[in-house]
């Protein structure tokens, strides 16, 4: 490491700022004492230093408001650091790095989401790994991008989602390589970036207007209908399978209601794992014909973010909608 090198530590709260005392109560931890929690860190070249968001929480109460703290102080601190480590609860880690992805615009430094399992002091703790090797990454900065690390592996964060309560490796990349392994060494996937060279633009003004609709079997067409009627600007169609709908009339006259009342609606898959493919089957081609957007193989978390981005700017519905369908950060297959 280079003596130069300085991350800077946001804590937002969660299981990975709680530390158990000797009398086992968790506690959340002091930021000036987190290189007594982890001594590993002592024995970096690296500057660290620690903030937090004014007032921590359980990542299930993540908002908006939060979010734009966060990019807030890392427009403020952008060129304090080579990178950015972010403390966060685990359950809305992947709504976070989504969000983060979109409202940090040419972003040229690494900002590392990671989180724990297990709080620091149990013994068989998550935290530390995952702490120190984010630290590591981010020092390097040479991932200039939204990130997701836990377990041993660094994702991209509008990639990512949670797939699991229990186990320490919680994060899976379903649709997207890992851009790190951490083992004897990390190793590093080839990936070009072409915007290294813009200077950072920050967008705080995200629209909460957006909604998310999963589709079951035996769905009742009063409640369809009540949904879609909401005065929302955006829905999330989560989907069966490529992105397969109901074909029964009632279900179709409400979407096409909806988007006639200039809803924007766009599909994604309720599936971990592949793209939403409208057209392929005549339970999808409907869709299309009514003017539902397919989101191709984002997650549900990356598509939420990028609908409440894209409807706080000043682009036309139609500038929306081509928007929707293209790579702005990675976040789907072009």
């Amino acid at each position: 490491m280079r003596q130069s090198d300085s991350v800077l530590l946001i804590y937002t709260g969660g299981t990975i700022g709680m530390y158990k005392t000797n009398e086992g109560s968790l506690r959340p931890f002091d930021l000036d004492t987190l290189s007594t929690q982890i001594p590993e860190l002592n024995t970096f070249d690296i500057d660290i230093n620690a903030i937090s968001i004014a007032q921590p929480i359980d990542s299930s109460n993540m908002s908006k408001e939060v979010w734009i703290q966060l990019a807030e102080i890392i427009e403020k601190e952008y060129n304090n650091f080579n990178g950015f480590v972010i403390l966060h609860g685990s359950d809305t880690m992947a709504y976070t790095a989504s969000a983060l992805s979109f409202m940090l615009e040419n972003l040229n430094k690494p900002v590392i989401l990671t989180g724990a399992q297990l709080p620091i002091g149990v013994r068989r703790t998550d935290a530390k790994e995952n702490i120190i090797t984010s630290i590591e990454i981010a020092a390097q900065g040479n991932i200039p991008e939204v990130c997701v690390y836990f377990e041993y592996r660094l994702m991209r964060g509008n990639r990512c989602t949670k797939a699991n309560a229990e186990h320490f490796e919680a994060f899976k990349s379903p649709n997207f390589i890992y851009l790190a392994e951490a083992g004897l060494d990390i190793k590093y996937s080839p990936i070009k970036y072409d915007h290294t060279h813009k200077d950072l633009k920050v967008h705080t003004n995200l629209c909460e207007d957006v909604l998310i609709l999963k589709l079951f079997p035996s769905m009742k067409k009063e409640y369809i209908a009540k949904v879609l009627d909401l005065p929302y600007k955006g829905i999330i169609l989560e989907t069966f399978g490529a992105g397969n709908a109901t074909t029964a009339d009632w279900f179709l006259r409400a979407i096409q209601t909806a988007i006639d009342n200039g809803k924007l609606i766009l599909n994604v898959s309720q599936c971990l794992s592949g793209s939403v493919s409208q057209g392929l089957y005549e339970t999808s081609s409907k869709l299309d014909e009514l003017g539902v957007i397919g989101g191709k193989d984002m997650t549900t978390e990356a598509a939420l973010a990028k609908m409440m981005y894209l409807l706080g700017t000043d682009y036309s519905q139609d500038e929306i909608k081509q928007h929707l369908q293209i790579s702005l950060r990675g976040e789907l297959s072009n």
